[in-house]
């Protein structure tokens, strides 16, 4: 038989989705298992537990098995992960403790500043405090200061994307295309950063706490009797190296260049554009890796987006979703009716979307 479909693995922070493609980019079989997006033991914090999220996946994977088992076509996997969600393992790749996600609002207080020549000059370009805020927000640096023994215990610390390729593959390896986040990653060449840079000051980690990486479109490593064994992905298939979720939505959208924006409305809303060159919209906040090998993604963020939408629903539409579960619909498809009676500009309704910081402080873009 032709093998000539790929699985696509999604985990986004609301979702996680098992989809079938085939090689013009058809759709031919979707799978979706809704996630309790995240906990919080204190007010501003966001954590998940890692297993729930492989649970979630493989329990997606199940279930597009039963709606299109089209497993003997399959030529390979790709995973794309929400970004910036941490999680730390040990030499077994066991979790330590919940992953820390990027919605996460703790902040680490009194970390040593970054000296030497980099102090320096981040004091001649007045930049400190920027540099200062991004220490301040590193999970690890949180970890380090607040949860020793579970630093000291971390074989390695990984990003959810690496955390799921090593449960499909026994591989601590993860995609170039994924590093996003507050980790000593050389944004401008794609590579851990070099040991001189001021971000191994900044998040003081071990490199052999952090995994291999591999490009996108690179070979991560293959699936695992144990990981078959539970997703009922057949063992032996290549799991290739693909994107953070933002970054595979804009090659999606077929934006592939500079002219050519991406808007999203996920859990953060965002626009964003493909270019070959290394460029900061925001100074010191890199632009992220595109999944187009070399290419850079750049990227304005609102953080509450469609995030927006789920509270709404959650605390008014009642109705909507009881509607939604007699008529087999998403209560969301409701929603637009709604909206489609309403007359244009809502009678000077708006929404201020500050409910969550951005990446430094509510801007223009909000």
């Amino acid at each position: 038989m032709k093998r000539d479909l790929i699985l696509a693995l999604d985990n986004g922070t609301q979702s996680v989705r098992a989809l079938l493609f085939d090689g013009q980019g058809n759709l031919l079989g979707k799978a979706r298992v809704p996630l309790e997006p995240y906990f919080s033991p204190q007010p501003g914090w966001a954590e998940q537990h890692p297993e729930y999220y492989w649970d979630s996946l493989a329990r997606a994977c199940r279930e597009l098995w039963r709606q299109a088992d089209l497993r003997p076509r399959l030529a390979g996997v790709a995973l794309t992960c929400q970004r910036a969600t941490v999680v730390n393992v040990d030499e077994e790749g066991r979790p330590l403790r919940p992953a820390i996600l990027w919605l996460d609002q703790r902040r680490t207080y009194g970390l040593k500043p970054v000296g030497g020549w980099w102090g320096l000059a981040f004091r001649l370009a007045g930049v400190r405090g920027t540099v200062a805020y991004l220490q301040a927000e590193a999970e690890a640096n949180w970890i380090r200061t607040h949860q020793p023994e579970i630093w000291e215990r971390t074989h390695k610390y990984l990003l959810l994307s690496g955390y799921l390729t090593y449960r499909l593959t026994g591989r601590f390896v993860d995609s170039v295309g994924c590093q996003v986040g507050y980790i000593p990653f050389d944004y401008k060449n794609l590579a851990w950063a070099p040991r001189w840079d001021w971000k191994w000051q900044a998040v003081p980690l071990d490199p052999k706490r952090l995994p291999e990486l591999v490009p996108p479109a690179g070979l991560l490593g293959e699936i695992t009797p144990q990981a078959a064994g539970e997703t009922g992905i057949p063992a032996g298939l290549p799991l290739l190296a693909a994107a953070a979720d933002k970054a595979c939505e804009v090659i999606g959208a077929g934006c592939l260049s500079p002219d050519l924006g991406c808007l999203s409305y996920g859990t953060t809303a965002t626009i964003n554009v493909t270019h070959p060159r290394y460029l900061e919209v925001i100074p010191l906040l890199p632009p992220y890796p595109a999944a187009v090998p070399g290419a850079y993604s750049l990227e304005v963020q609102v953080f509450r987006g469609y995030w927006m939408v789920s509270w709404f629903r959650r605390e008014f539409g009642h109705p909507e979703c009881r509607r939604a579960e007699e008529e087999g619909c998403e209560p969301e498809a409701l929603f637009d009716e709604l909206a489609g009676k309403a007359p244009a500009g809502s009678m000077g309704l708006i929404l201020q979307p500050y409910w969550s910081p951005g990446l430094k402080v509510p801007g223009p873009e909000a």
